[in-house]
């Protein structure tokens, strides 16, 4: 979290939280949502204005965590914007390096946020989606690096693939498409 995110918070500790307003789909991108988007539909059917600023996708991405609910968040200063997904909290990008034979011999792993992580399982849900769980938690694989993927579990450099429905996943790595409002049931 930015120091400035942080003084913000011990300034103002009781600012009323936002829902809504923020989403990121399952390319990774980021979108605001305004209130006529809000009421054409629910994410990611109306999905709203792209973030295109490279600062503020840094900002928000330097920000980015999860409550005790599951509930994915970004801390806008002393005002925390919750995050509506439209498949994971995570999109994974990869990155091979193949060996003199053309083998892979390694693969990198790095949330849409530019983050490193470690892969640790690998689970195909219902509708054909590759999702790691990795340290930083659930993602879903981007669709571009598929093909890397499936080689580096083909060449063991990744566990096995399970099965689980896309609910089961949501439920044993503990996260939440859309977070509930602080008057609503858990």
């Amino acid at each position: 979290m930015d120091d400035i995110v942080a003084a913000a918070l011990r300034k103002w500790p009781n600012v009323p939280h936002c829902r809504g307003w923020l989403a990121l789909d399952a390319r990774g991108d980021w979108y605001l949502r305004d209130d006529r988007t809000q009421a054409a539909g629910a994410f990611p059917q109306a999905k709203g204005s792209r973030v295109e600023h490279a600062g503020l996708r840094e900002f928000i991405e330097r920000n980015y965590a999860c409550d005790e609910t599951g509930g994915w968040f970004f801390q806008n200063g002393p005002q925390r914007v919750y995050v509506e997904l439209e498949a994971a909290p995570w999109v994974w990008r990869l990155a091979g390096a193949r060996d003199a034979g053309g083998r892979l011999s390694a693969v990198t792993l790095n949330s849409h946020s530019g983050r490193a992580a470690v892969c640790q399982s690998t689970w195909l849900d219902e509708h054909g989606r590759l999702f790691v769980a990795a340290d930083l938690g659930l993602g879903l694989v981007h669709t571009l690096d598929m093909e890397t993927a499936a080689d580096a579990i083909e060449a063991g450099l990744w566990p096995p693939v399970g099965a689980l429905t896309f609910g089961q996943l949501q439920q044993r790595f503990g996260f939440r498409l859309s977070p509930v409002s602080a008057n609503q049931a858990l």
